[in-house]
Parts: C-alpha cells; structure tokens; sequence
C-alpha cells in the first residue's frame, strides 16, 4: 500500500501557479515531517520544503517568496503552493514522509512551466 498519493501537477506558463497536494493514508500523520522534493532531467532529486508536525517550516533558497509548504493534519493532507513558476521550476514533483527510520515517498506528479 502507497501511502503517500500526489496530484496537482501539470502544465503552465512562466509566471503562473500551481497547488500541489498530498493525501496520506496508513499512517500517523501527525507523527511525520512532511516534505516536497523535486528532480529534473538528468538530476539528481532535491529538496524543496519541509514541515514540522507542529507547522515549522523550511525552504531552499531556489523557492523562498515564492513557494508555501502546509499541511492540515486532521485531513492527512500536506500541500505546496507554487507562485511565480520559471521554467527552471520544470520537475518531477515527490512528496515525502519522514519519521524515526520510516521513509515514505510518492510516486510522483510532473509540473512542467513553459517560457
């Protein structure tokens, strides 16, 4: 069973936005540090965002200002509000639950932000 099921992605200018969601099923959510990662053609995989259970956040500096990571516990959901897309932005997207030595991934939605 895949616990971690990720949509939203899709196709969009230079400029516009995308909300990307995670739904996470067969686990304790609220236990687990939720993060996006993102990897590219020919690249290796990176991190985008994290979140704290207790709603801390953290982000690269390639997404500041322009990128918001949340989650809503009581509906298992963690989210990720692109802004301001370039096409440098152009990736798989992967959510990701972390929490003691459980590691879990999605399998992925692509976003692609034409110029």
């Amino acid at each position: 069973q895949v616990p971690l099921v990720e949509s939203g992605g899709g196709l969009v200018q230079a400029g516009g936005s995308l909300r990307l969601s995670c739904a996470a099923s067969g686990i304790i959510f609220s236990n687990y540090v939720m993060g996006w990662y993102r990897q590219a053609p020919g690249k290796q995989r990176e991190v985008v965002a994290t979140i704290t259970s207790g709603g801390s956040t953290n982000y690269e500096d390639f997404v500041k200002g322009r990128f918001t990571i949340s989650r809503d516990n009581a509906k298992n959901m963690v989210y990720l509000q692109m802004n301001s897309l370039k096409p440098e932005d152009t990736a798989v997207y992967y959510c990701n639950a972390r929490f003691s030595f459980y590691n879990y991934w999605g399998q992925g939605t692509q976003v692609t932000v034409s110029s």
